[in-house]
This record gives C-alpha cells, structure tokens and sequence, in this order.
C-alpha cells in the first residue's frame, strides 16, 4: 500500500487530520479546564449560601458541603469585607494561585499543558467572580487529583473521536482517488501497455475520455505523441523499403554507367574539336555518378566514409557545376554568375562539395525556371580567419512555406514540386561531415540564398 498513490494518500490524509485534531485538542482542553474550576466556584457560592442566610450549620452539614463543593475553603468578598465562609483542614501548602477573572488565551493553554505535565497531586487556590453579583470576589481551595483525572478522560475521548473522524475522512478521500484518479490513470497505463506491444497500429492510439481536465490534457498530450511516433514508425518502415529498393537499382545503375565510362573512353579519342571539348565533362559526370552509387550501397550498410579532405580550387569545381546545369536551362531566360577569387582554395572533399553545390544550383534552377520568369543564380565565395563562407543566391520565387517548415527533413522539405526533399538533407549531412554547416539566409518573393560554411579550425600542412 505505501507503493500506491491511494494508499499513501491514505496514509497522509490520517496523519494530517490527527494534526487538525491536536491542534484543536490543544485549546479544548483549556477550555475544559477553565469550564472545571468555573464548575467549583459555583459549587462553592452555592455551599455558602447557606450561612449567609444566617442558618446554623453543623461541622458536619460544613463538611457535607465542601466535599459536595469538591473544595477545601470558600472566601467570599461581598463589598469590601473578606470572608472566610466555609473552611476544613488542607492536607498540605497551597502551590499556585489561579486567577480565572482576566485570564488570556495563552495562559489558560499554558496551565493546563502543565497540568497534564504535573502528575503529583497539589493544593490550588482558584479566585473568580461569583454567578448573578453574589459578590466582588470567590476563592477556593482544591486539590489537582480529580482536576487531573477529569482532563486526561476529556483528553482521551477528544483522541479516540478524533482517530474516528480522521480513519472516517481518509477511507472517503481513499475511494475518491480510486474513483477520480487511480483508475483513470490505470486506463491510462493500460494504453501505453498495449499500445507499446504493437505501436505500429493505429487503432492503439488512446481516445482521451477523462473528465478531470489535467488528466484529459495528460491524454490529449499522449495521444499526439502515439500519433507522431505511430506516424514516424511507419515512415521508417516505408524509408527501410525504399532504401532496399535504392541499393537494389544503385547496383544496377553502377554496373550500366560503368559501362557507359568504357565508351566515353572511345569518345575522348574522337579528333573532332566540340567532343574533345565535351568529353572530358562527360567523363567526370560518369565517374561521379558511378561514386555516387557506389556511396549509396555503402550507406546502406551502415559503411559510409567521411569526408576525404584536400587541397581544393574552388572555382574549378563552381565551373563544372554552372557548365553542367547550362545544358538544361533550355530556352528560358536564366543566367549563371559567379563572383570567386581564382586563387581561392579551401580544404574539403571535392566530390563531397561538388555534390552540395550542384544541388543548391539545381534546385535554384529548377525554381526559376518553374516560374516561366527570367532569373539569376549567383555563386560567391569569401574567407576570413576562422573559415570560408559560400553563397548560393537566386532571384527565383523564394521557397514554399512547407519547405521552410521541413526544409533539411528528408520526404519532408521537397523545394519543387514532386521533390523528395533528400537533396538538402544530404546537403547539410555532407556539411557536417566536414565540420561546417548548411544554412537558409533569407527566401522571399525576391529570390533564395543558402550559406555554406567551411571551417579553418583543422587545416593541414598541405592546405
């Protein structure tokens, strides 16, 4: 029962009501104590009543009287004589003196705490103001004992109802959280249970139904969270099949343009002037597409290598890129520049780099062209002491809001239209690989800028 939240809150609510009760026992027993002497004053007036009326009194009726009265003496003041009205032999020194007429809360606390402390019996004097103006003044005598026996009976059946009233009050609060609380969250676990054992199935997904309303945000929250990873699981289903599927054609497609390499081979021989132009470009188009799928099968096992970094002219590799997307600019009104030093180099894998490029390229060409509107695409490049910054910019129709919302998510951030959105998540990946970063400056009717950064921090001797 202490591992469960009804059976600790249980627990608690008992001790915390026993807390509510002493704090309460505290003044009662003061009270009772005070109403007790208050109870002997007025035995006492009444025992002398007798003798003010001038009756004869026997030294046995006397004795009736104050063992009746519960005292030993009874002064009384009427006006300004002090009378000795009724008196027997006291069995020892009078200890304390108690002064009921202008007692405060406190004190009266004070003394009846230190009356439960005293167990030795003592003689008291109790002075107060006589019922109905019988007097200025009424003092008696008594002993502790009955005083004693009388608060610790009071006291014991303040604690027994009190243990009554607060065993009652936490079996009813036990049943309420069973009812309000521990079952709704039972429901809930009993959710997450099956829907763990099969989180792929979205009929699992909890329907929240609790009226309590943090309960029911718990469940809204819940749900969401099972509908996300629901989701998510079954893209990574449909990622790990197509990702067969894309080593299954890359191997295939490695072993045609393999091919195709052996006779371009032939071409690079021909004597005529634009194909040994072109040639050259066509070879290292072929030679990347082949690493290209060779990479691919590689990270399908898991065996991707990083980055092969070297001393790279950057320039060299912005012109293969440009030289590569004018073949499919067609007859639209697109225009390619490029503003980079010709003694710029940097430290980097030149595929690697060749790949980013020519995807933020494509992609910009694609926009532009997409929009039936003239455009420009403009490549930059600058360096500083910590590393050298890329620029990627177009005058296109800026990027969609879905893509700005998933822009480096993989089948998530598609640029264009039918777009998979993998090139920019490949992108950034390759980015990071090499220590730097892929980053949107701006998108917006006006056109698209990208930022590619490269740090300094690790060159070597060669760079």
């Amino acid at each position: 029962m202490l591992n469960s939240l009804s059976g600790r809150f249980l627990i608690l609510t008992a001790v915390f009501v026993m807390l509510a009760e002493v704090m309460i026992f505290v003044p009662s027993i003061a009270r009772f104590r005070e109403d007790f002497l208050l109870t002997r004053l007025e035995r006492a007036q009444i025992a002398s009543l007798v003798l003010l009326a001038d009756a004869e009194v026997t030294p046995d009726l006397q004795d009736e009287l104050l063992r009746n009265a519960g005292v030993f003496n009874v002064v009384l003041r009427r006006n300004e004589a002090r009378q000795l009205v009724l008196t027997s032999p006291m069995p020892g020194p009078i200890a304390q003196t108690f002064d009921l007429r202008d007692a405060d809360a406190f004190g009266l606390i004070r003394d009846a705490m230190s009356r439960l402390l005293t167990p030795q019996t003592e003689v008291i004097r109790v002075i107060g103001r006589p019922v109905r103006m019988g007097g200025l003044l009424i003092e008696i005598t008594l002993e502790t004992d009955d005083l004693r026996t009388a608060m610790i009976d009071y006291g014991l059946r303040i604690l027994m109802l009190s243990l009554v009233i607060s065993i009652f009050t936490a079996v009813l609060l036990f049943l309420a959280v069973r009812v309000f609380l521990v079952r709704p969250i039972k429901r809930v676990v009993g959710h997450m249970k099956s829907y763990a054992d099969a989180p792929e199935d979205a009929r699992l997904v909890i329907q929240p139904s609790a009226g309590i309303t943090e309960l029911r945000e718990a469940e809204q929250t819940l749900q969401s969270l099972q509908t996300q990873l629901t989701g998510a699981l079954k893209q990574k289903e449909h990622l790990a099949q197509l990702g067969g599927a894309v080593a299954k054609v890359s191997h295939d497609l490695r072993n045609i343009l393999t091919s195709a390499q052996l006779f371009t081979d032939r071409i690079e021989m021909s004597e005529d002037p634009s194909v040994k132009r072109m040639a050259p470009k066509l070879v290292n188009s072929l030679t990347r597409a082949v690493h290209l799928c060779e990479a691919t099968l590689a990270y399908g096992k898991a065996e991707e290598p990083g980055p092969t970094l070297g001393r790279v002219r950057l320039c060299d590799i912005v012109d293969d890129v440009i030289d590569s997307e004018r073949l499919s600019v067609g007859d639209n009104d697109l225009s390619f520049s490029q503003d980079i030093p010709d003694s710029l180099f940097l430290r980097a894998d030149p595929e690697q780099l060749y790949r980013v490029i020519a995807n933020l390229v494509r992609n910009a060409r694609q926009a532009i062209v997409n929009s039936g509107k003239p455009g420009e695409i403009s490549i930059m490049a600058a360096e500083d002491d910590k590393e050298w910054i890329i620029r990627v910019a177009d005058t296109g129709p800026g990027l969609p809001t879905k893509a700005r919302e998933h822009l480096f998510k993989p089948f998530q951030g598609g640029v264009t239209k039918g777009g998979t959105g993998l090139g920019l998540s490949i992108a950034i990946e390759l980015m990071r690989g090499h220590g730097g970063d892929l980053t949107l400056e701006r998108t917006d009717e006006t056109g698209t800028s990208f930022c590619i950064t490269l740090p300094k921090g690790n060159l070597s001797k060669e760079a």
